[in-house]
């Protein structure tokens, strides 16, 4: 049985034309998947960050809102030191929540589609 012996050194030895501009040519798709990634994921959710920070900064006694875990309440009371509303759930039951656990006002069409509807 015989073997083969390759010598692969000539092949290693030999330099890719166009150097540092080879380098950048190489890294091209990856800055182009980043873009499109900023343009898709990125932005648009700093763009809704940026919106939700804004409507919580202008929530005021008596607007009513929905929690993130779907609670409606009107908003009695707000605590801007510590970062939380008091909400009137029903005529004699209030709670307590932070500021940030506040989804959106219940009136928004936005709100409403994005919270849970009961049988589903």
């Amino acid at each position: 049985m015989d073997i083969v012996r390759l010598d692969m050194t000539p092949l290693l030895q030999t330099a890719t034309p166009g150097g540092a501009a080879g380098g950048l040519v190489q890294f091209l798709p990856m800055v182009f998947i980043f873009v499109i990634f900023y343009f898709l994921l990125i932005a648009p959710m700093r763009k809704k960050q940026k919106k939700a920070q804004e409507m919580l900064s202008r929530l005021k006694k008596g607007d009513e809102v929905i929690t993130n875990g779907g609670i409606f309440g009107r908003i009695t009371a707000l605590d801007e030191e510590r970062g939380f509303v008091i909400l009137q759930v029903s005529d004699s039951a209030k709670i307590k929540v932070l500021r940030s656990a506040i989804a959106g006002l219940a009136g928004e069409p936005e709100t409403a589609a994005a919270a849970p509807t009961a049988g589903t």
